[in-house]
């Protein structure tokens, strides 16, 4: 099917249609069938059908597609540069052809497009941002310097991360999937899974494993351990269960040889009535320690 007559336009930006601050802009308006259409190749970002996506179908619906989306050609049609919860609303609502500025684009130039023209969204998982930030910054690296700022600087200056923000996202990409799924559920914090990231894929599969055979998931605390560990060539499959199922902060044990006790009580007292005693005295002790610290207090 034939795509309608296209239309060449210019826009002055992209901030009426994105929120993204661009210069002048040449493309060319036109209507694509939604079969000619493709998805970005490792498009970071996930298209859910959710309740967000059903308020975009209903809108689709009753206004159509206000913000055209942004291809560029490619051998099977056209490759979805900017729009792909657009298309898939599109799809949904039962429509044929979808709106679209079709531009002629490198791929370091559609992946910085790409990228801007999402990043801002809300509530976008950590491994979305991670993959996004690692696809922006190797895109803006192959384009050459970009003058004073900091490449991870300017990856992060449409979301408003700073440079170190990025690189900590960046790191994460460098985690398997398992484990980068842990951090989007919330049961690894970010700065575990920064510091599991430097492990070796192998050992990395070895944590996967064991939290998940164990249920217990490696506090930041813990990932500094296995890094370390890892780091001096001592990591192993078993230390990484031994770690996870080691408690941290746990109180230091007291042990009392019952022999010594024993001294202490007439021979005739049994092992609970000795126990008794024991915590009797505990508790008056504790008591005369608070009146202490109380009495003090109001001095």
């Amino acid at each position: 099917m034939k795509s309608k007559s296209a239309e060449k336009i210019k826009l002055t930006s992209y901030d009426d249609l994105f929120g993204v601050e661009e210069s002048c802009v040449e493309g060319t308006y036109t209507q694509v069938p939604l079969s000619q259409l493709r998805p970005f190749k490792n498009h970071p970002f996930k298209v859910l059908d959710d309740e967000k996506m059903q308020e975009t179908v209903e809108s689709v619906i009753q206004h159509g597609v206000i913000q055209p989306g942004i291809v560029r050609p490619c051998a099977e049609g056209y490759e979805v540069v900017a729009g792909h919860r657009r298309w898939r609303a599109c799809e949904l609502a039962g429509k044929t052809e979808m709106p679209v500025i079709v531009r002629n684009l490198d791929d370091d130039a559609a992946t910085v497009l790409m990228v801007d023209t999402n990043i801002q969204r809300e509530n976008l998982l950590p491994s979305e941002k991670a993959r996004a930030y690692q696809m922006k910054y190797e895109a803006l690296k192959h384009q050459g310097s970009k003058g004073d700022k900091n490449t991870a600087d300017i990856v992060g200056e449409k979301a408003g991360d700073s440079g170190r923000t990025v690189q900590r996202y960046i790191r994460l990409a460098s985690l398997i999937d398992g484990l980068l799924e842990l951090v989007d559920s919330g049961k690894i914090a970010m700065v575990a899974g920064e510091r599991l990231s430097y492990l070796k894929k192998e050992a990395q599969k070895w944590v996967l494993g064991a939290a998940e055979n164990t249920g217990m998931y490696p506090t930041p605390g813990q990932a500094a351990q296995l890094k370390e560990m890892s780091d001096h060539g001592e990591l192993s499959e078993g230390n990484c269960y031994a770690i996870l199922v080691k408690k941290e902060n746990s109180s230091p044990g007291v042990t009392i040889s019952s022999k010594r006790i024993r001294n202490y009580f007439p021979p005739a007292y049994t092992k609970a009535q000795i126990e008794e005693v024991i915590y009797s005295l505990l508790e008056q002790w504790k008591q005369g320690k608070e009146g202490k610290t109380n009495a003090g207090d109001t001095v």
